[in-house]
């Protein structure tokens, strides 16, 4: 049995807009990017049991994206406070909490945060985790309390994919 895990960096967002850091929206690069993404991973994908994403609404957004483009309407969806996290504590947290029943999980997140945890969790160091960055992990257990080191499996950057 393995628990895979799918962080998703949200897209680039736009601050051509007076609002708070938490409501930016995304910006037109953001959408393409996500969507040139989400469309590379439609050929060989694993789609996730359960789909969570930051509040904030960059993230949201991205999320909607990918949920769109990957046909994952069907997928139990979830907003999380604590996915509005920039160091990671939060998202492993989260991580640690989910049900065993679920065993690929989809989050949409911010940095540091995802580049944090992709390292410490994964074996293969990354530098940055881009907007629009997909990278999944896959570890040999069974319940997600148990997550320490696992196997980085994928990573797709828009700048792959241009």
């Amino acid at each position: 049995m393995s628990k895979i895990i799918q962080f998703i960096r949200h897209a680039k967002s736009s601050w051509q807009f007076n609002v708070t850091d938490h409501d930016r929206p995304l910006k037109k690069r953001g959408v393409k990017d996500a969507k040139l993404v989400s469309n590379h991973l439609k050929t060989n994908f694993l789609k996730p049991n359960l789909i969570l994403s930051s509040t904030a609404n960059r993230a949201k957004s991205t999320a909607m994206l990918f949920v769109d483009n990957l046909k994952l309407k069907n997928i139990h969806f979830e907003q999380k406070k604590a996915l509005y996290d920039f160091s990671g504590d939060s998202v492993l947290e989260v991580i640690k909490n989910c049900d065993d029943t679920v065993d690929v999980l989809m989050i949409f997140g911010h940095n540091y945060a995802l580049t944090n945890l992709c390292n410490s969790l994964g074996n293969t160091t990354i530098d940055n985790v881009t907007t629009s960055g997909f990278v999944q992990l896959e570890f040999e257990q069974n319940s997600w309390k148990n997550i320490k080191k696992g196997i980085t499996t994928k990573i797709v950057f828009p700048k792959h994919l241009k």
